[in-house]
């Protein structure tokens, strides 16, 4: 963050600006307390609303969160490495373990929202899956905690054709998840095409994630094929764009 000079800006703005200098420059740590409201007015000069808006400025810029009852304090960031390559080979589903596994890293991921059903599929995932209108799938809605904070939403939409009335329909599919039962029934992943995007959140997202103001979201779409082309899931993730780095590795 660079700084900000000249009489045109606000103070609240200078002052925050000034702050955020500090806390990147390694004056404030994370998890540290920034100074409250009183200070800021004690040491600059100014107002409360000033001292306030500033602090919030730091929210907005995702600095700094806000602990209700205690202050404002440095946004720790120990990111899960997300490896979209390596989470899908031959060491996680193949072998019985779960996706999800690889990049918590010993951390404790868990799902603590969970709906299967039987769904009338919206348009656009029909046409990912190539199903015909009307067509139904099975859904698996599901809400992901990491270290007791919401990281992840994820819809995953299985052509009925193919999962209706396998372990895919239940809440726990078994070991492996869902793609070792789609591989036990003749219909194994062996492609996947991910596609990712930036955005702000929705209003029921900012709540069932626990976002603090200004966070951002990354949506993805991936599309799991088995050896014949076909599609098999069509999974829709939306995940804290300040829990993750998205690593793909790969040869040339």
């Amino acid at each position: 963050m660079t700084s900000a000079t000249g009489g045109s800006q606000p103070k609240y703005w200078l002052i925050a600006v000034n702050l955020g200098e500090a806390i990147n420059g390694g004056r404030y740590v994370a998890g540290s307390r920034l100074p409250g409201e009183n200070d800021i007015m004690r040491e600059h000069g100014v107002a409360r609303a000033t001292a306030r808006q500033a602090l919030a400025q730091l929210v907005n810029w995702g600095l700094a969160e806000a602990r209700k009852g205690s202050g404002i304090y440095v946004r720790e960031f120990r990111p899960i490495v997300r490896d979209g390559i390596e989470r899908l080979g031959p060491s996680t589903w193949p072998a019985g373990a779960s996706v999800w596994a690889a990049e918590t890293e010993g951390r404790e991921m868990a799902v603590d929202q969970l709906e299967v059903a039987q769904a009338d599929a919206p348009g656009h995932i029909r046409a990912l899956l190539g199903l015909a209108d009307g067509g139904r799938a099975v859904l698996r809605s599901r809400r992901y905690v990491l270290d007791g904070k919401p990281v992840l939403l994820s819809r995953s939409w299985l052509p009925t054709a193919i999962a209706a009335g396998s372990p895919i329909t239940q809440p726990d599919p078994g070991a492996g998840g869902i793609y070792a039962r789609l591989a036990e029934l003749g219909h194994a992943p062996v492609r996947f095409r991910e596609d990712l995007r930036s955005r702000m959140p929705q209003p029921t997202e900012i709540e069932r994630l626990a976002l603090a103001p200004g966070t951002p979201v990354v949506e993805i779409c991936r599309i799991a094929f088995d050896a014949g082309g076909t599609p098999v899931e069509a999974n829709e993730m939306t995940a804290d764009a300040s829990a993750y780095v998205f690593r793909y590795e790969f040869d040339r």
